[in-house]
């Protein structure tokens, strides 16, 4: 039996959600759209930069063709770069706990995030060897609630030659709980972005990864699909 821990980046390793939404209501903003904190952690957690964009245009009955999307994920990418300037925060406890869980397990890290986004922050907070996997943005065509990016991290922890037979999934969101149960993992939902209230369809729901050990996840894993 093999098990592995699949990780969400943003506000699971990094509490960089803040950010991001920062980013994404500056860049609206500069093509005369606005959102507001409510909407975009109600509605745009989870996405990925093109989703989020995409859903934006939508709701304002504006056409987006595949240039301007790829200008507006650039544009979003260099405001995070300049809000991040100075580093990432991590969230609470996530580096110690991502290095003893990858001492017991494979640790793969599944985001929505740009590739170059993640590589930064996890060498910022020495992270990089923890983790066997990234599966990014640009890996796959789809966003959470889709589980396309758990299936393709356990089919390239396979091919590193760890075939992977149960796994747990970390995530701040509640798309993501769908993504997990719809592998047949486990799911840890953190409560860094949202109320822990909201959360209470997880198998556990943690305030961040303070006081926590990786033995807390061993009666979580479940047999993937």
């Amino acid at each position: 039996m093999s098990n592995a821990v699949l990780l969400d980046y943003n506000g699971v390793v990094v509490n960089d959600e803040p950010l991001h939404f920062a980013a994404f209501r500056d860049v609206l903003a500069g093509h005369n759209l606005t959102i507001d904190a409510g909407t975009y952690y109600a509605d745009y957690l989870g996405f990925d930069d093109r989703s989020a964009f995409v859903e934006a245009w939508r709701r304002a009955n504006r056409t987006i063709t595949g240039e301007l999307l790829r200008i507006l994920v650039e544009e979003k990418a260099e405001r995070y770069r300049h809000l991040t300037k100075d580093g990432v925060p991590p969230v609470p406890g996530a580096p110690g706990f991502v290095h003893e869980a990858a001492q017991r397990w494979p640790v793969a890290v599944v985001s929505g995030a740009l590739r170059r986004e993640i590589d930064a922050g996890l060498a910022q907070l020495g992270l990089a060897g923890a983790v066997s996997v990234i599966v990014s943005a640009e890996d796959t065509g789809t966003t959470k609630p889709d589980p396309a990016g758990f299936r393709l991290a356990a089919r390239k922890l396979a091919d590193g030659g760890r075939v992977v037979r149960h796994a747990v999934v970390i995530e701040d969101s509640l798309p993501v709980l769908e993504a997990a149960r719809g592998i047949g993992a486990g799911c840890v939902l953190l409560a860094t972005t949202l109320d822990a209230a909201v959360l209470a369809g997880a198998d556990a729901v943690w305030t961040d990864f303070a006081g926590r050990a990786a033995a807390d996840l061993e009666p979580l894993f479940r047999p993937l699909r």
